[in-house]
């Protein structure tokens, strides 16, 4: 028997793919609180601009990874209670965690390794770190 419910909401395009949602297994994630987080964050963009405050100083032509996806699947990571870095070995392949810093879930390569998200949490000042604060928190006492 199929029945074929409607969500009651859209969910939102991945560069410009549709989003479907299936219940017949393969690839799954139990993280589906992301997609509800990437929806805030283009909203209000507070990883977005985070991420512009932290230049990246390797080679340009080295850079697997944006610094918005890097503070993206962090804060993401964080949000969906995986408090170590080293969770993000295996969330770098989940498809939610990919839709999450707008990547393809299926072909989507996959994001930062926990040595790199490490290097990122470990790269700030002190002063830097105290002006991250003072972005979040004007973040979210915005309406």
């Amino acid at each position: 028997m199929t029945d074929d419910t409607l969500l009651p909401f859209d969910l939102p395009a991945v560069r410009r793919r549709k989003l479907t949602v299936d219940f017949d297994g393969g690839t799954q994630s139990s993280d589906a609180g992301l997609l509800l987080l990437r929806e805030a964050e283009r909203k209000l963009g507070v990883c977005r601009r985070l991420a512009e405050t932290m230049p990246d100083r390797l080679d340009p032509d080295r850079i697997l990874h944006e610094m918005f996806e890097m503070v993206m699947a962090r804060t993401s990571a964080i949000a969906c209670g995986y408090k170590d870095a080293i969770d993000h070995d295996r969330l770098r392949h989940d498809p939610l965690m990919k839709v999450a810093v707008g990547r393809c879930p299926q072909t989507g390569a996959p994001l930062a390794s926990q040595p790199t998200i490490s290097r990122l949490e470990n790269a700030p000042s002190k002063p830097k770190r105290r002006g991250f604060l003072r972005l979040c928190s004007i973040s979210s006492a915005r309406p």
